[in-house]
């Protein structure tokens, strides 16, 4: 199953953009402006656990903890790699 990471707008802070997580998305996306990607489940798990050792990923507020949000795409959706 197909995962969508998305931008989380809402997580305010820029710690992990600025502490390396730019780049982290940027090679991920491919485009620095992108605002969400879909990937297979074991990229999403691996660029997760990525992520999730750069300082600021759990710097924003309960409803948005982190700087990047992962869901699962449904079996009925179009997936456009």
């Amino acid at each position: 199953m197909p995962t969508r990471l998305s931008i989380d707008f809402e997580h305010t802070s820029r710690s992990w953009w600025n502490s390396g997580g730019q780049e982290l998305w940027e090679g991920l996306a491919g485009e620095s402006d992108a605002p969400r990607v879909v990937v297979e489940d074991s990229i999403a798990a691996s660029w997760l656990a990525q992520a999730e050792r750069i300082p600021g990923w759990s710097a924003g507020p309960d409803f948005a903890p982190h700087p990047v949000a992962s869901t699962a795409v449904p079996d009925d959706e179009p997936v456009e790699y």
